[in-house]
């Protein structure tokens, strides 16, 4: 049973490659604002499931609704103007353009969406305050720590004020300490905007800043809340 007022909500994935099967049958949802985190050992499916629901990989059976239209009946050119306007990405190694400035980096999804270069980069750099990474808005991602990359690439996915965040992985290349405050910062950011949260991790003090867990083992998932 879906709960009401749900955001984005998957019912019955499968998803296999060749003889593997990475789904089996998943269910998923997430409401606004809520940060909800996908747990489970490497190989368990977890980050399948999360491009499923981003509409980066098709599943081979089920169904997946966002805001109350079909994603799974979506073409390709409707998944990737929806990528772009209403879905943010936060991957574990930041994958920022290394011949962009900090701040060209955040501002390239509003560029991508016809934003003129002036209030884009406003934006981002905004967004970058928010983040406490303005003072690197001027640098290339080589030039920068690996915690001012992160929260540079979490400035990003927020620029254009999406709906949904996909995090896989966020702090998976910080050390402790970077990662808590990358958490901290992408959670409470989120949460203000209104932004769901999908948060890919195997780490338990990562998934501790959501509210809500699925475990994913075997391709199926488990709601630890329902469960409890």
């Amino acid at each position: 049973m879906t709960p009401a007022g749900s955001l984005l909500v998957a019912h019955g994935l499968r998803k296999a490659y060749g003889p593997t099967t990475a789904l089996d049958g998943a269910e998923f949802s997430i409401h606004p604002g809520e940060v909800v985190a996908v747990m489970g050992p490497s190989g368990s499916g977890k980050s399948t499931l999360l491009h499923c629901l981003a509409g980066i990989v098709r599943p081979d059976e089920g169904s997946i609704s966002y805001g109350g239209r079909s994603l799974t009946g979506m073409s390709d050119a409707e998944l990737s103007a929806l990528r772009r306007s209403e879905f943010g990405f936060v991957f574990q190694f930041g994958q920022l353009v290394p011949e962009l400035t900090c701040v060209e980096n955040v501002a390239l999804p509003l560029r991508l969406n016809g934003v003129k270069r002036k209030p884009a980069e406003a934006t981002a750099r905004s967004w970058m305050e928010r983040l406490e990474v303005d003072d690197v808005a001027a640098k290339r991602p080589g030039e920068v720590s690996g915690g001012q990359g992160q929260r540079v690439a979490v400035a990003r996915a927020l620029a254009t004020s999406p709906r949904v965040v996909f995090a896989d992985e966020p702090t998976g290349a910080l050390d402790s300490l970077n990662g808590e405050r990358v958490m901290e910062l992408l959670t409470d950011a989120a949460r203000t905007a209104n932004a769901a949260v999908v948060l890919v991790t195997h780490e338990t003090r990562v998934a501790a800043y959501s509210d809500r867990e699925i475990v994913v083992r075997d391709g199926r998932s488990r709601d630890m809340e329902r469960i409890a």
